[in-house]
């Protein structure tokens, strides 16, 4: 029996890897609806633009009724919610669009879900909602400890408030209307198709191209890093196997600070393309830090681990190295994405 997902978001960076991962099941027919936004790009998504079983819709999901007319002329059984804006400097710049999408959008999501569980009552118990979020919410950690899903939530940036927001959301819906909600947060990304506004990226293009790789503060930040791969697969396991209601935190069990991240990018690209003087880390800068930084991230994954079965299948050592050969080998897919109005420059200040 075929099931079919909408997935908001499907073309930007986690939302298209989880449609790519997920066609590969037989099983599975994804409506995807993507507003294409900066960091939404169809060329994420190529390799699949001839499958019968993905059916891309260009539109907004501050659109309840586009929203549920998907949902009734493709009878859905699971909304994956991947559509946000995601990135803590440019919700400095202009927290309008964050509100906009995180909070609104969401809210609109979940009333087109409850109306159609409500119409659909048949179906109700079988449909589920996953809200995907982050860590951010958390706030910042001291240099021991993890977030738990018990963790106060303590968001300091209007992103992280944002999506903090959404998560309340969710949570309140399934508690008034028994909405059959799920909710995972998640660690820092990394992988193919990452819109180079964040670290990993940043630091590959423009170390290729000779320019400074600017280093937030004294570059001691931590983040938890986990690959974006290992994120769908665990993202595949709430779907299937959560506890409605429940809400699980999966992590990589990777921490690093963002000044070693990008010494690891260097010292690869110094073994695989060398600069013709110097090595990569010679272009380093420490700039000025954002405003309201936290110092440090750590997920602790225990309850998706042993509840659910997940854990993450790649080091970070290996992975870190496929993710650079990749953006090495898609020249195009970068060149084409930096066309437009992003051209790397710092945001955010």
């Amino acid at each position: 029996m075929t099931k079919t997902l909408l997935v908001t978001g499907g073309a930007g960076f986690i939302g298209a890897n989880f449609v790519l991962s997920a066609l590969k099941d037989p099983g599975v027919r994804i409506v995807n609806l993507d507003k294409l936004t900066y960091a939404g790009n169809l060329e994420n998504l190529a390799s699949i633009a001839n499958n019968p079983r993905h059916i891309f819709v260009e539109g907004d999901i501050c659109s309840r009724p586009l929203v549920a007319e998907l949902l009734n002329a493709h009878s859905v059984d699971a909304i994956l919610n991947f559509a946000a804006e995601s990135h803590v400097d440019r919700s400095i710049d202009g927290p309008d669009a964050f509100v906009r999408t995180n909070i609104n959008g969401t809210f609109e999501l979940l009333e087109a879900a409850r109306a159609y569980c409500r119409a659909h009552s048949d179906r109700a118990d079988r449909f589920r909602f996953l809200h995907v979020s982050t860590d951010e919410v958390y706030g910042s950690l001291g240099e021991a400890g993890a977030f738990v899903e018990t963790s106060r939530y303590a968001p300091n940036s209007p992103y992280a408030a944002s999506k903090a927001s959404a998560d309340m959301l969710v949570r309140a819906y399934h508690e008034t209307y028994k909405l059959p909600t799920l909710t995972t947060n998640c660690s820092n990304n990394y992988g193919a198709y990452q819109f180079p506004e964040k670290l990993i990226p940043l630091m590959i293009l423009n170390a290729l191209e000779e320019k400074p790789l600017p280093v937030y503060g004294d570059g001691g930040n931590v983040r938890d890093w986990l690959f974006v791969t290992d994120h769908c697969d665990a993202i595949r396991c709430v779907l299937e196997k959560g506890r409605v209601g429940e809400q699980y935190n999966i992590g990589g069990r990777s921490e690093r600070t963002n000044v070693q991240i990008v010494k690891i990018i260097c010292a690869l690209l110094d073994e695989i393309r060398p600069r013709k003087q110097g090595r990569y880390s010679d272009l380093i800068t420490f700039v000025k830090d954002r405003p309201g930084h936290d110092r440090r991230y750590a997920i602790d994954p225990s309850k998706i681990e042993r509840d659910l079965g997940w854990s993450a299948k790649h080091r970070f050592e290996d992975a870190i190295r496929t993710t650079v050969e990749w953006y090495l080998k898609h020249g195009d897919w970068c060149n084409s994405i930096t066309t437009g109005k992003y051209r790397r420059e710092r945001l955010g200040v």
